[in-house]
């Protein structure tokens, strides 16, 4: 089968090409630039804009699916930058697909698109918790437009999923982790509020799993088609544990230190004001965004895309810790 990957040269880009590629499957990556590892697994890369519609459509030619997984992320930038590719790149694809009759699209959402201020999620499901509102970012507020429009996409012709795996981590990660050591290196590293809030996360290879797992189920008719899902390992832990777990498997110090909430979301709207008015290069240190999510409690239940679609994790988080331990001593 032909299948176009959008953002392949990512993190979980990359995870779901080597997974394609090892099923059998002839993969095209659709991407800002050029990758050695996509070239070494034998994919082949189109270089392009999400927002360039003919590129896409050009890209996904003879395809007989389509892994939406590029996107703007982040928590900071112009709000036109990230509708450009999240939103416009999105309703592309979908474009792609009816041009070539492509018959299933698996989109990489976010629990994200959920995020109310403080309030917090304990075994969320889909159906349980609401879209949220009053978005400080525009991540958040781009990812949910594109969301609502893939599974709105969704018919006889074209069958859709949304998943939204929570924060993914393992080996190979060049954005979260790197952050996290370097900060802790510094000294700079603070828990928003005791730390002790729950959170869910999500290791690469579960957070591919699930995609593979969606994929080999969609289709017309299907209890997933049309339908969004939280994904992630189903091992809910303090944000104190995750963050400390992942900065002993990379040798870094571990964080003890904290800020209270209030003080954290007032920096962050100093950040932002200082960010918006001189204007500052890179991302602000903190936004208000950042601290709402640092600070709350959001873990999710697997059940239901265990129930539609067979997702069931399979590296628990200390093999993937272990893993992990392995990819920074050079062992693995």
């Amino acid at each position: 089968m032909k299948i176009l990957v959008t953002g392949g040269g990512g993190f979980l880009g990359q995870a779901l090409c080597r997974g394609l590629v090892e099923r059998g499957h002839e993969v095209t990556s659709f991407n800002r630039g050029l990758y050695a590892p996509l070239d070494a697994l034998g994919v082949r890369q189109v270089q392009g804009d999400l927002a360039d519609r003919d590129a896409l459509i050009a890209a996904a030619r003879g395809g007989d699916a389509i892994f939406h997984n590029a996107a703007k992320a982040g928590a900071w930038g112009s709000y036109d930058s990230y509708h450009r590719a999240n939103v416009i790149g999105t309703d592309n694809v979908i474009a792609a697909c009816r041009a070539h009759g492509i018959a299933r699209l698996v989109y990489t959402s976010t629990p994200s698109v959920t995020h109310r201020a403080t309030h917090p999620v304990e075994g969320g499901t889909a159906d349980s918790v609401p879209y949220g509102a009053g978005f400080k970012a525009p991540y958040a507020t781009t990812k949910l437009i594109a969301e609502k429009a893939v599974l709105a996409a969704n018919d006889a012709m074209l069958t859709t999923i949304a998943l939204r795996p929570r924060l993914i981590w393992g080996p190979g990660d060049q954005q979260l982790l790197p952050r996290l050591v370097e900060r802790a290196r510094a000294g700079r590293l603070r828990f928003v509020g005791d730390g002790n809030n729950v959170i869910d996360t999500t290791y690469i290879d579960n957070a591919a799993q699930a995609h593979f797992d969606a994929f080999d189920h969609l289709a017309p008719g299907a209890a997933c088609a049309g339908r969004a899902y939280f994904i992630s390992n189903g091992e809910p832990r303090t944000v104190r544990a995750i963050v400390n777990g992942l900065l002993r498997a990379a040798g870094a110090p571990e964080v003890e230190k904290t800020i209270p909430f209030g003080a954290a979301y007032v920096i962050g709207a100093v950040c932002e004001g200082l960010w918006t008015l001189l204007p500052l290069r890179g991302e602000p240190p903190l936004t208000r965004f950042l601290a709402e999510q640092l600070s709350t409690t959001h873990w999710y239940d697997m059940a239901p895309a265990t129930r539609d679609f067979g997702y069931v994790p399979r590296i628990r988080i200390e093999e993937g810790l272990r893993r992990l331990r392995e990819s920074f001593s050079g062992d693995a």
